[in-house]
């Protein structure tokens, strides 16, 4: 541990809720400036969606089966949702690649000098990651109803079911933020973050239903899709947007989808934000 950080260890005063949610705000504003004068890290952000969305669309959209039709149309309502809840995942990537920057550049230790509470930090970063993950997801949904995404094609829906299936791809993406700010605590370099955020992303989006029908998949396959968190997500935002979904499933994540969608997340909170905290406070720079 640095001689600043054994040098300085006062402990934060007042409330410790009340603490902790000033500290928490004050880096995330911190954060907040810091991507607005970054302005590139925002566009290369929705570069990446933006370009899933015409090419799955475009070039996979005709040859897809969706509840046994092959209509371009039919798979692109499909499509949506998982491209909107890849898109709040992977900003697990640059959030962990963030944090890395910081350690690798002894910020955090200067943090951890100040009398703040110790999740602050992490948890005012994880919300500025949650604002651009939102902005991000609006720019998203204009592009998502220009190529035709609609909502209530395929059951019942309104602006509060709308919101709500955004509301729970943004608790998902907050919930992924916490195993990048974890990631981001546990490795020496911002372009190791990078890597092994993004080495389990893929398995994760892929193996899953965001994509294909998980009926055209083997059964053991199948099963590990239609468990996976994401999955839940996806299909949650599926049934509130009205839209397409897979095939009929006896899966408990796939029948409740909102509320395993709701479960997962919370606990993915729960289990990482623990675990990243208390790697914070034992990590040195």
């Amino acid at each position: 541990m640095s001689a600043v950080t054994d040098a300085v260890r006062v402990a934060p005063t007042g409330n410790p809720v009340s603490q902790s949610f000033r500290d928490s705000m004050v880096v995330a504003k911190r954060n907040l400036i810091r991507m607005s004068r970054i302005p590139e890290m925002i566009i290369y952000g929705l570069i990446q969606p933006i370009m899933f969305v015409v090419l799955f669309t475009y070039v996979f959209g005709g040859s897809m089966q969706i509840g046994g039709s092959t209509s371009a149309t039919d798979y692109k309502n499909f499509l949506m949702a998982g491209i909107f809840a890849q898109t709040v995942t992977f900003a697990t990537a640059s959030s962990g690649a963030g944090i890395a920057d910081d350690m690798h550049k002894g910020l955090i230790d200067r943090f951890r000098s100040l009398p703040m509470a110790r999740g602050a930090v992490l948890t005012g970063r994880t919300l500025a990651d949650l604002v651009q993950t939102a902005l991000t997801l609006v720019v998203l949904a204009v592009v998502a109803l220009l190529v035709g995404w609609r909502v209530g094609t395929d059951g019942d829906t309104n602006a509060a079911k709308v919101v709500g299936a955004f509301g729970l791809l943004l608790l998902l993406g907050y919930a992924f933020t916490w195993i990048g700010a974890l990631i981001g605590m546990s490795v020496r370099t911002p372009e190791a973050a990078t890597s092994s955020g993004l080495i389990w992303l893929f398995p994760v989006t892929f193996i899953s239903n965001a994509f294909v029908d998980t009926s055209h998949m083997t059964p053991w396959l199948r099963h590990i899709a239609e468990w996976n968190p994401f999955s839940a997500t996806v299909q949650a935002a599926r049934v509130l947007f009205g839209n397409p979904g897979q095939s009929q499933s006896d899966a408990w994540p796939m029948v409740h989808p909102v509320w395993a969608s709701l479960i997962y997340s919370l606990l993915i909170v729960v289990i990482f934000r623990t675990l990243a905290v208390r790697k914070y406070r034992s990590a040195t720079a």
